[in-house]
């Protein structure tokens, strides 16, 4: 059977899936039961400041090809967060699943005020969330959409968390001129992985009312339809940052769109919605179909297909005649 660990940083996580945040990030029985599930690594909801109630309903709608929504980062405040994040911590670290803490702010100065609360929990990691779309009129444009600014946050957040040593992953948005032109500012700033993408900025209208409908009027759309712009999006990261830990996030829904995800760039895959379409299996799921196929292609690690897309074109046809490239 293939090997599915992999190395993140420092860590050998023992599948590359990783719960992304804002699903079952919420209490740690559902951060647990991903881990049980077969995720290498479990990231919590992005926290706050201060408490956020969020949007009111309606904040999320399945529109066919995806869902969009506007939860706006409704959370308890990271000092309320510290105590799940202990709690997390300690049902996780005797399985060997990494725990990633998710923040958010306001201005730049006060990502570093985040992320040095949450580290006093000791999360194995620290995911910076500069790109979500959906409090645009709270917080004004995503610091993901400015080199500079992006790169500002990054230096706030790595001094705030320097004595600890924990890792700070910066979660970057598709909606950019130059996605790899962010990453290498982050980068240069002291990010130490990134995490790509975040949902796509859009809107969906009710025809009979002539409103859109979700509350917040536009949301962030997930799920099958922003695979291929994930996938674009980790490609160019990867060629823009060759050594940097990527985790692949993007309408991943089975183990094939998994494959694809790692043959992009991805180190490691970040699972969110297919919870929404697959059920709580979605994430157990993935991880068997991801085995099957590298089973199936006599690959005996998973390292083995990353980046594979960034070299010399090698062809092996599928049961169904479709090409993949292989990376030996």
């Amino acid at each position: 059977m293939a090997q599915l660990s992999t190395r993140f940083l420092n860590f050998t996580l023992p599948t590359p899936l990783v719960l992304a945040s804002g699903i079952w990030g919420t209490t740690v029985s559902l951060l647990v039961r991903a881990a049980e599930a077969g995720c290498g690594a479990v990231t919590a909801k992005s926290c706050g400041p201060t408490p956020r109630a969020g949007h009111v309903n309606p904040s999320c709608l399945d529109w066919g090809h995806g869902l969009i929504n506007a939860i706006g980062l409704a959370n308890p405040g990271a000092q309320a967060e510290v105590e799940l994040l202990r709690a997390a911590k300690a049902r996780l670290q005797p399985m060997g699943v990494a725990l990633i803490a998710s923040i958010f702010a306001g201005p730049p100065e006060e990502f570093g005020t985040v992320a040095a609360v949450v580290a006093q929990a000791a999360p194995d990691l620290i995911e910076v969330n500069i790109s979500c779309p959906n409090v645009h009129s709270e917080f004004g444009e995503p610091y993901a959409g400015d080199p500079d600014a992006a790169a500002e946050v990054t230096g706030y957040v790595k001094d705030a968390v320097q004595e600890t040593g924990i890792p700070v992953v910066i979660k970057l948005a598709p909606n950019v001129p130059s996605i790899g032109r962010i990453a290498r500012a982050v980068v240069s700033a002291g990010a130490d992985a990134l995490c790509v993408i975040n949902t796509m900025p859009g809107m969906v209208i009710d025809a009979e009312s002539g409103q859109p409908i979700l509350a917040n009027r536009s949301g962030g759309l997930s799920g099958p339809a922003l695979k291929p712009i994930a996938l674009k999006c980790v490609y160019d990261v990867r060629k823009a940052c060759p050594e940097i830990p990527i985790i692949g996030t993007g309408g991943v829904t089975t183990g094939l769109d998994a494959v694809e995800m790692l043959m992009a760039g991805a180190t490691a895959v970040g699972v969110g919605s297919a919870i929404y379409y697959r059920g709580p299996s979605a994430i157990s799921l993935i991880r068997n179909e991801l085995t099957a196929w590298l089973d199936a292609h006599r690959i005996a690690s998973v390292e083995d297909i990353q980046n594979c897309a960034h070299r010399e074109r090698r062809y092996s046809l599928t049961p169904t005649g479709a090409p993949i490239p292989l990376a030996h």
